[in-house]
């Protein structure tokens, strides 16, 4: 039998041999001890309830454990201190009522001894309860800062791996992809030409398949920290209105063309935006996405800037990790200023079957 249940069946048997020990003796007095005792069985799912139906008894025949025993369950299960508060008078009151007329007859002194013990009695197990919540929550704090030790022992295991994927793994790809798509251009073999055009695919795909890996090791598998979708074509209009820049967008892409494209386009896009932001405030900005021949161009032009610019340090590592991307594609970027004072960044892909 689980142990739980054995307790919960030693308390009642005690509550109910120290209420039989009062002695009911007419069937008001017995029912009200009865009932006190039934309470007890549903304590757990009622405390508040039960514990009020212990009180009768209290005031009645002195039966002290139930409403103790349902006190502690009232004090277990609730933390507002009016509540208890509440629950411990009535507790107190009905301790001091069977002999409420003999303690105005006894000497103040003893009158003073009993109201103290009355209040101990109906405080004890609010305290006792207390206590026993207060252990638990400490144990739970316990364990979940274990839990926490180890996701973070495990997050820097996932970044450390991650991190030597991306570094490692990545820049050799990516040297690879860039120099097949280089052979492809140069040679005049057909043969070779073909054989480093599917070298520089499988690059891209490798790469692309690579990204999703780093991501998933980085993930820590909280609810705030899931992988999110990555962006597509149908994103360019949520990014442009947050952006916080006056922007126009014109033209489109060709429907269907693939993912990384997408992925290629949105990321140019939005560095161009926060370049914008950084280096031309008070600008407006316009996106031109048009089919040049063979190619797919996305010219970002801003204006010149109406407010004054801050020193902001660059690295440019934006511009270089967007050159890279365009590399993987067979494409380029380009960046000139304008005659107006403005800038235009301008990505160029080429559209393959």
């Amino acid at each position: 039998m689980n142990r739980a249940l054995l307790v919960n069946a030693g308390v009642i048997a005690t509550a109910a041999v120290e209420t039989a020990l009062n002695q009911p003796d007419d069937p008001l007095m017995i029912a009200l001890a009865v009932l006190a005792v039934a309470a007890l069985f549903v304590r757990e799912r009622w405390p508040v309830a039960a514990f009020l139906v212990t009180l009768p008894a209290l005031a009645a025949i002195g039966a002290v454990l139930p409403p103790v025993v349902a006190l502690y369950s009232v004090a277990l299960r609730h933390s507002n201190r009016y509540l208890l508060a509440g629950c411990g008078l009535l507790a107190t009151g009905g301790y001091l009522f069977p002999g409420a007329d003999i303690l105005l007859e006894v000497p103040g002194t003893d009158v003073v001894l009993v109201v103290i013990y009355a209040v101990m009695v109906a405080t004890a197990p609010i305290f006792f309860a207390r206590l026993v919540r207060a252990l638990a929550e400490v144990r739970e704090a316990r364990e979940h800062e274990r839990e926490l030790d180890a996701q973070a022992v495990l997050a820097r295991e996932r970044n450390q791996l991650a991190r030597e994927m991306h570094d490692v793994v990545s820049h050799q790809v990516s040297l690879i992809a860039v120099q097949a798509g280089a052979l492809s251009v140069s040679t005049t073999d057909p043969n070779a030409k073909t054989a480093a055009e599917n070298v520089r695919k499988l690059s891209v795909d490798t790469l692309d398949e690579l990204r999703h890996m780093v991501n998933l090791l980085r993930a820590s598998g909280t609810a705030g920290n899931e992988l999110t979708p990555q962006p597509k074509l149908s994103d360019v209009d949520r990014l442009l209105s947050g952006s916080g820049i006056e922007t126009t967008l014109t033209g489109a892409a060709p429907d269907g063309i693939d993912s990384a494209y997408q992925r290629t386009i949105y990321r140019t896009i939005q560095e161009a935006l926060t370049n914008v932001r950084k280096h031309a405030p008070g600008s407006t900005a316009a996106v031109d996405i048009a089919q040049d021949g063979s190619d797919l161009t996305v010219t970002i032009t801003n204006t010149a800037p109406t407010r004054p610019t801050l020193a902001l340090p660059s690295a440019r590592h934006g511009l270089v990790g967007l050159q890279e991307r365009a590399a993987l594609l067979g494409g380029s970027i380009t960046t000139a200023p304008t005659f107006e004072g403005g800038f235009r960044l301008q990505l160029r892909l080429p559209l393959t079957s």
